[in-house]
């Protein structure tokens, strides 16, 4: 009987093993005839087109207010101009190479922002020194210089083709980790709204981004290009599931005009526009699905000119229908001085077309007078009605600054909004300049930047 079930276990043993080792040659079989897929042999293309970033520079110093106090340098011994003036910085970020002959590469402007010194490192481990092309805060978008030699660029595809749910692949280098690849896919296009930059219109993903992706390439499974890594919405500052990239075709606009003139300069239409809402249609008596409609018209603007009026509805530009205001913003900001337009308009319920030329609007400059110590060596202008923060919040644009003023070392910068002074608002340049003559001591500026509101001491 023993012996009976000891031959039975072998037999069992024996079919196992035959059963196993036939397994095994069926795996490595259907190993052989269908390779695992993978991303690897599209990335090999990739990857040499995208690079890392790294900046130099310095940044204004917070003087300790006591060391103003000549009391208290004579008292202490403490000899004039003792405190550094500034502080340096470094940063890192990410970049594409969209011309390999030339040696133009694609980044952030709040990646070289106030840069004095660009490394780019390509995926060969060559650092090369970067020279500013040129950068548009208004859509985050700078371009930077690089010797053209032996350089990958990527291919570039058609954002206007993506669609929710295509497959995305983030490459760039968050918290200094080179050449890093997530996968993820469009979550939502046409983002806008969200105050991160001055012109809007993201492609949402949910492919990994961090801090050190901006500048970086969003790429469909093709490897082409259809977006530049910008911003993560969550409440940490890390990534929560929403990266957003600003669609290539966008920076291909602008990226042409920065390589030609070295700034934008932006055509003006003159028009003040709101989303046009379902009550909205119904009182206009018209049944368009969208449109932006005119709220006001800057006189001796382009839109007056050409015969627009307020209570008119804009759907189209150039044949490309028009969602709301914000859709219009978009198109219209990356349109240089001259461009003609053809316009779709509903005017008192009825459709026509309007052809306008977009002009040149030179804002008026105020000078910040001396004897206004705080805001010396400072230039403002108003907000106008085509800029992004027009309508949003009233006061003045800084449209120079001189770095050796007390303003320019408190931190205040080109582009910035001046909304309140001692937390009193301000609704115009004027006003901002009689609050600021009435101050002693330090003054505190409450600022727009970027979208983000912050404050601003400025101790003279």
């Amino acid at each position: 009987m023993a012996a009976t079930l000891r031959i039975r276990f072998f037999i069992i043993v024996c079919v196992g093993l035959l059963v196993w080792i036939g397994s095994a040659h069926a795996l490595q079989d259907n190993s052989q005839q269908a390779p695992v897929p993978s991303l690897a042999p599209m990335l090999q293309q990739v990857l040499p087109g995208v690079v890392s970033i790294a900046v130099q520079g310095h940044l204004p110093a917070k003087e300790n207010p006591l060391l103003s106090d000549p009391f208290f340098r004579r008292f202490f011994g403490v000899p004039e101009h003792s405190q550094p003036q500034s502080r340096a910085f470094q940063a890192a970020g990410s970049g594409v190479i969209l011309d390999p002959v030339k040696g133009y590469v694609i980044t952030n402007n709040h990646v070289i922002e106030q840069a004095e010194e660009i490394t780019v490192t390509l995926s060969d481990g060559r650092h090369l020194k970067a020279k500013k092309v040129g950068a548009d805060p208004d859509t985050d978008i700078a371009v930077v210089q690089i010797p053209a030699e032996d350089l990958t660029g990527l291919t570039v595809g058609n954002s206007d083709q993506m669609e929710v749910g295509d497959y995305v692949v983030a490459v760039g280098n968050p918290f200094g980790l080179e050449q890093t690849v997530t996968l993820g896919i469009v979550s939502a296009l046409g983002r806008s709204g969200l105050g991160i930059e001055g012109y809007e219109n993201f492609i949402q993903t949910d492919a990994s981004i961090n801090p050190g992706n901006s500048g970086g390439a969003l790429v469909n499974l093709r490897g082409e290009l259809i977006g530049i890594n910008s911003a993560i919405v969550g409440p940490s500052g890390g990534n929560v599931g929403i990266g957003l990239a600003i669609p290539i075709n966008m920076v291909r606009q602008v990226m042409d005009q920065l390589i030609e003139h070295g700034s934008i300069n932006r055509g003006q239409l003159g028009v003040t526009v709101q989303d046009l809402t379902p009550e909205l249609a119904k009182a206009l008596k018209t049944d368009a699905p969208g449109g932006a409609l005119i709220a006001s018209i800057a006189p001796n603007s382009s839109a007056e000119k050409y015969g627009l009026n307020p209570g008119d509805v804009i759907t189209s530009v150039n044949g490309t229908p028009i969602s709301d205001s914000a859709d219009l913003r978009n198109k219209l900001g990356l349109l240089q001085v001259g461009t003609a337009l053809d316009l779709g308009v509903i005017h008192k319920g009825k459709f026509k077309e309007i052809t306008a030329i977009l002009e040149e609007t030179v804002p008026d400059k105020i000078k910040v007078p001396a004897n206004v110590t705080p805001l010396a060596g400072v230039t403002l202008g108003a907000i106008e009605p085509d800029s992004p923060l027009f309508g949003q919040v009233e006061g003045a644009i800084v449209l120079d600054v001189n770095s050796d003023s007390a303003a320019g070392r408190a931190g205040l910068r080109l582009g910035d909004a001046i909304i309140s002074v001692n937390q009193q608002l301000a609704n115009s340049p004027d006003e901002v300049i009689r609050l600021a003559g009435q101050v002693s001591g330090e003054l505190l500026l409450q600022i727009v930047r970027n979208g983000q509101m912050l404050f601003i001491v400025i101790d003279y």
